[in-house]
């Protein structure tokens, strides 16, 4: 007969308390029903918010930037484009919270990037949930991202004298409406998260993105200072009609056509990037 050992079989463990209590605790009686896109889109919302509870210095893009870009332009560049800080601060805030806002969205693609390349989006493709939530959720929980961003740049604002004609409402409405464009563009910056190799990559490539995008526009100037050749390109830049939509908001002055044009550009660069992005998430190897 051969001696027992102090190791025990698997049969032994198996037959333990704490096993069977195992056993009862993941025991179902019927099989889990399938979550509702809704459900799974929020669920990896909150995924998003969680990366910020654990890892707070991912506030630091949208808490210290809007307050660097803000005092470096109004107080560097004020008296020389305006004559005075406190004019151009008027002119300025409404354009240095979109180009602070969009700033961040290039972390959308970067933190996807980042998780494709543990590995994790392979595990989120594997489950039986709606396919886009993974994207459409974590899209979702950045724009908590870009609300902070407005929120910041608009307090500092205050703070330095910006005052909006158009109210509490002329804010909000221009807040949204940023929002709006912001979910929409960022659907560029996940296509490059899904087909650069590196997270630095996606950052770098995105910063191309952006740079003629916010300062080739009418964030920083009236464009009828430049010479013909860039007034072409900075008339048909989106973020010059966006600018030029929150700056009306603000002030209460703005007219349909300019909300309109941002709206129906939000529209379209989701309804044509999003279906572009879900295929390369899709077939990425």
């Amino acid at each position: 007969m051969a001696e027992r050992t102090g190791t025990r079989t698997d049969d032994e463990n198996l037959a333990t308390p704490e096993a069977a209590a195992l056993r009862e605790a993941i025991a179902l009686d019927e099989r889990p029903t399938r979550p509702s896109p809704v459900s799974a889109t929020l669920t990896f919302a909150w995924r998003a918010l969680l990366k910020i509870k654990h890892v707070p210095e991912q506030l630091f893009d949208v808490t210290v930037t809007p307050v660097i870009f803000t005092l470096m332009f109004v107080y560097l560049f004020g008296g020389a484009i305006a004559g005075s800080t406190e004019e151009y601060l008027q002119y300025l805030l409404p354009g240095i919270l979109v180009q602070s806002v969009l700033f961040t969205t290039v972390y959308t693609g970067y933190t996807m990037n980042t998780d494709i390349t543990k590995g994790v989006f392979d595990r989120f493709r594997s489950l039986p949930i709606w396919r886009p939530a993974p994207i459409v959720g974590a899209l979702l929980g950045d724009t908590v991202r870009y609300t902070i961003a407005s929120v910041v740049t608009l307090l500092l604002g205050l703070v330095l004298g910006f005052r909006p004609g158009g109210g509490v409402v002329g804010v909000l409405a221009g807040v949204v409406l940023l929002l709006v464009f912001s979910f929409a563009l960022s659907w560029v910056f996940t296509i490059l998260g899904l087909v650069l190799r590196s997270p630095n990559a996606v950052m770098g490539v995105s910063m191309l993105v952006l740079m003629p995008l916010t300062f080739a526009s009418n964030v920083f100037v009236d464009p009828a200072t430049m010479p013909g050749v860039l007034q072409g390109f900075v008339k048909v830049n989106p973020v010059t009609h966006l600018v030029t939509a929150e700056r009306g908001l603000m002030a209460g002055t703005a007219g349909w056509d300019d909300v309109a044009w941002v709206l129906v550009a939000a529209v379209v660069l989701t309804a044509v990037l999003a279906p572009v992005t879900m295929r390369l998430y899709k077939n990425r190897s």
